[in-house]
């Protein structure tokens, strides 16, 4: 049997080339920057010709080398698929996804079932920890985060681009407590989720009152108990219009309808580019994307 290059080498090419860097493939594998670099430059010592064209700094994959990506590639693929049902036992793939509650409960476990009719296969460990998009990799293999932006090292689907809604109970729309005009803020509380800090400044800016300060801001972590604050009158939520409009909760309303204001947040699927890889990533995303949930 003819010798062949270590599959380090071979998979440490494979990430430069799919990647278009050195640093992202490095962190994918887990790696130094001149680590990998070593691999990549003893495969090319095995193979006897550069593989890619070095341009200040940067690594471009030359005609060989996307000759050679396009061989083998495939191949590393079915060797992971391979790896991966052997550990399953061939009958199971795993998810380990981190998801927010809120998204959870109003926008995927709704529609769970289908997927499970489709890939019974598939199963799905869920956590709804913080600072997911840290853990991809390290336990997590794939994360529904709520974010301005991603790493561009991640690999991003972004599922929604939604407004910024004011939720109060309904008792705010009507006499004697109506709550008639962004300036009466400033006797009430508003609720803020930790990881939508700067919703309240981006409706703020655009009603034309940037200065404006409640009577107190309320710091929250969980949209499901936001909604409950608002719906007992504790304050006034600031969320997002799927927040509301899914919620279904006939105690509140939106507060000042007729303003419009684009979020600064959005909801994306994250993981890392290797991820892909798995079979499990690639069928819950496939699926996630296509049912435009």
């Amino acid at each position: 049997m003819r010798r062949l290059p270590p599959l380090t080498a071979l998979e440490a090419f494979v990430q430069v080339a799919r990647l278009g860097s050195v640093k992202a493939a490095a962190e994918e594998l887990a790696l130094s920057t001149p680590a990998l670099s070593r691999r990549v430059q003893a495969l090319e010592r095995f193979i006897g010709r550069p593989l890619f064209d070095r341009k200040h700094q940067a690594l471009e994959i030359n005609a060989e080398g996307q000759r050679l990506l396009d061989d083998i590639a495939p191949a590393l693929d079915s060797l992971a698929q391979a790896l991966e049902n052997i550990q399953s036992g061939g009958n199971q793939l795993r998810l380990r996804l981190a998801v927010m509650p809120l998204f959870a409960t109003q926008r995927l476990f709704p529609h769970l079932g289908a997927l499970r009719t489709q890939h019974p296969q598939l199963h799905i460990d869920i956590e709804t920890t913080p600072h997911a998009v840290a853990r991809l990799g390290e336990g997590l293999d794939a994360a529904i985060v709520l974010a301005k932006d991603i790493d561009p090292a991640l690999y991003a689907h972004e599922l929604d681009h939604d407004e910024v809604y004011l939720i109060g109970r309904r008792a705010l729309l009507e006499p004697p407590h109506a709550l008639t005009s962004p300036q009466e803020l400033a006797q009430h509380t508003v609720l803020l989720h930790r990881d939508m800090a700067l919703s309240f400044d981006a409706w703020k800016e655009v009603v034309g009152m940037p200065d404006l300060q409640p009577l107190a801001i309320d710091n929250y972590d969980s949209g499901q108990l936001m909604l409950e604050a608002a719906a007992q009158g504790l304050g006034v939520a600031v969320m997002h219009a799927s927040h509301f409009n899914q919620s279904g909760d006939t105690r509140l309303a939106r507060l000042f309808p007729d303003t419009r204001v684009e979020s600064p947040y959005r909801y994306f699927f994250v993981c890392r580019p290797r991820a892909l890889q798995t079979r499990a990533v690639r069928i819950f995303r496939d699926w996630l994307v296509a049912a435009d949930i």
